[in-house]
């Protein structure tokens, strides 16, 4: 009962100094929706427009339709609680339930903004810290040896621009947006090594009526993933004999024009039909890549650099997949 009590006297506490602070502007200025848009007009010139993108979409498709009108004083951790199994059950288009990923994304940006609220409103904000949701280890497919060999075959024999950005993902890791952003001018043919410093992704937009998503170039996740990525020889034979102008996209050949990762991926499903190969999205070569790596007993460390991972954690715990060949062989 005295916790009770003293509960409620912080409330009001909070209350009374954050209606002073406001010009006893509280029903106005305390709303969710109102709070959440200061919150991102004040954080986008830090961010990425992927970014800002990404906020606008979770705010607009799952925190806006539930909590815009209420005031965040008032928004308890049994209605995030309950939000997220609602989500997690019949969330989505489908009504079919978001995946655990997505819907941590859900919490983790209520989180900030209700922190936002806390920091700079004075306001008292329920404590959604340690809300986990169980995100299922989903087993990685990878090419097998054989899969492998038949995919490089095909793409040698067949060589194009978009099968030599295959070619070199296979064999080097690179990300999709990562090779669909390189330029000749990102491949030292003389040191034998890509440099990563753009990536390319289409996000949706929000400011234009006319349009519903865009293409943006821009720099990496995060520092770790500008890097140098060493080129094998028979990989950069291959480069040498399409080489193009500087400012050309490798995936074109054309200074003016690109390869956007949905075309990409589609290129590629095309490919990975003709050679029999089944059950493989683009990102399989980036985890066939890591994988083939531990195989050969590469080291580690230099593994998760060449993939741009912040820890080696990252790399031997979600890219590194010992195949069954490998476990016969031990």
């Amino acid at each position: 009962m005295a916790q009770q009590l003293s509960d409620k006297k912080t409330l009001n506490n909070s209350l009374q100094k954050y209606a002073t602070i406001n010009n006893n502007d509280f029903n106005d200025e305390g709303l969710f929706e109102k709070i959440s848009e200061e919150w991102l007009v004040q954080i986008s010139p830090q961010l990425k427009a992927s970014s800002i993108a990404k906020y606008s979409n979770i705010l607009n498709l799952y925190l806006l339709p539930r909590f815009a009108k209420k005031h965040v004083c008032e928004i308890s951790r049994n209605e995030i609680l309950l939000m997220s199994r609602e989500l997690m059950c019949s969330g989505g288009k489908k009504s079919k339930g978001l995946s655990p990923k997505t819907i941590k994304s859900v919490i983790s940006l209520m989180k900030i903004i209700l922190e936002y609220a806390s920091r700079e409103k004075g306001i008292l904000t329920a404590d959604i810290r340690n809300i986990f949701i169980k995100q299922p280890q989903k087993p990685m497919r990878i090419l097998s040896i054989t899969e492998q060999h038949r995919l490089s075959r095909y793409l040698c024999n067949n060589v194009t621009p978009c099968n030599l950005g295959i070619l070199v993902s296979l064999y080097s890791g690179l990300r999709i947006g990562e090779v669909c952003a390189l330029k000749w001018e990102d491949i030292n043919i003389k040191e034998q090594y890509i440099f990563v410093h753009q990536t390319m992704q289409r996000i949706q937009i929000h400011d234009d009526m006319s349009r519903k998503t865009k293409i943006v170039i821009q720099s990496p996740k995060s520092d770790h993933s500008i890097r140098k990525i060493p080129l094998p020889n028979e990989i950069l034979k291959k480069l040498m004999a399409f080489e193009e102008q500087p400012d050309a996209y490798l995936l074109s050949g054309k200074p003016n024009i690109f390869v956007e990762p949905r075309s990409m991926e589609n290129n590629f499903k095309s490919v990975v039909k003709k050679c029999n190969i089944s059950n493989v999205s683009f990102h399989v070569l980036r985890h066939t890549f890591a994988t083939r790596c531990i195989e050969l007993g590469f080291d580690p460390k230099s593994l998760s650099e060449i993939l741009g991972h912040s820890s080696v954690n990252i790399t031997l715990n979600r890219y590194v997949h010992p195949s069954m060949e490998l476990k016969q062989k031990t």
